[in-house]
């Protein structure tokens, strides 16, 4: 029997109390905003949504700066609920531009990686640093697709290494299960565009790091989510790390984000060369 893919990848079915959550986030993320150094609505594109809010730390000790792309199914949310995922990298020295993308149905899953390209390009020609990718659910599907990515195809005066690595949180790596679910409906996948979109079956980018970590909480579909980027990268030369988070779930899984004690926020300063 075929899993139950409309269960499996039903969040917000899954986490009843999501929308409190999800209102949580708002007011800290506005919250953070009085209180920290930032630069908001930074255009990286033409389009309203194609910006990014940046916030610094007093003392910058990284070698990187972080980006940290939103989730939402590619079809919800906006960074504007996320500022507080800077606090705690924030505190450990590190810069954060918290990323803002086009949505779909508006436009097609493909344009969107198209976006976090230039995003991340728009980054390095401002500031000549490398770009460590960290995401959430459909964020952590970008930062793996930005890992991957060939940033001669991009732009050829861009560095081989513009992404050296990615930490994807609750990811989605093979994009085939959801073609099967209500998600499609917005996104409008062919079986040929998922399997396109998903970063499982890119050329792996060898030599550079992925982790995957997932709540212990979350369904099987998105162990298997994270495990499968984890072992098949791996094989092919990632240093790939795979790490469940004791008793979160979904939406509770980025949490840690904002507190720089936390093991999550000091593994992505770390990869950031703190």
């Amino acid at each position: 029997m075929s899993p139950d893919y409309e269960t499996q990848y039903n969040n917000r079915a899954r986490v009843p109390e999501h929308p409190g959550i999800i209102a949580g986030w708002a007011s800290d993320a506005a919250a953070y905003r009085t209180e920290s150094v930032c630069e908001l609505g930074i255009a990286y594109g033409e389009g309203e949504r194609q910006r990014y809010d940046l916030f610094k730390p007093e003392t910058i000790r990284s070698q990187s700066i972080v980006m940290f792309i939103h989730g939402g199914y590619w079809q919800a949310l906006d960074r504007s609920f996320f500022s507080h995922m800077a606090r705690g990298l924030n505190r450990l020295g590190v810069p954060v531009a918290v990323v803002g993308y086009d949505l779909c149905p508006q436009v097609e899953l493909g344009h969107i990686v198209w976006e976090l390209q230039q995003a991340a390009a728009a980054l390095w020609r401002r500031f000549s640093l490398p770009v460590v990718a960290t995401g959430h659910s459909a964020g952590g599907h970008l930062a793996a697709c930005l890992l991957a990515t060939n940033w001669a195809n991009v732009d050829p005066d861009l560095p081989e290494q513009l992404v050296p690595a990615a930490y994807g949180i609750s990811g989605l790596y093979n994009l085939k299960p959801l073609t099967e679910t209500s998600i499609n409906t917005a996104l409008g996948l062919s079986f040929e565009a998922a399997e396109r979109e998903s970063p499982l079956f890119w050329p792996a980018p060898s030599g550079l790091v992925m982790d995957a970590v997932v709540g212990g909480a979350e369904s099987e579909e998105y162990f298997k989510q994270s495990r499968r980027i984890v072992d098949v990268w791996g094989l092919s030369g990632v240093r790939t790390r795979y790490e469940e988070i004791a008793d979160a779930n979904h939406f509770t899984v980025i949490a840690g984000l904002a507190d720089p004690d936390n093991g999550m926020t000091r593994r992505i300063a770390e990869l950031a060369g703190v």
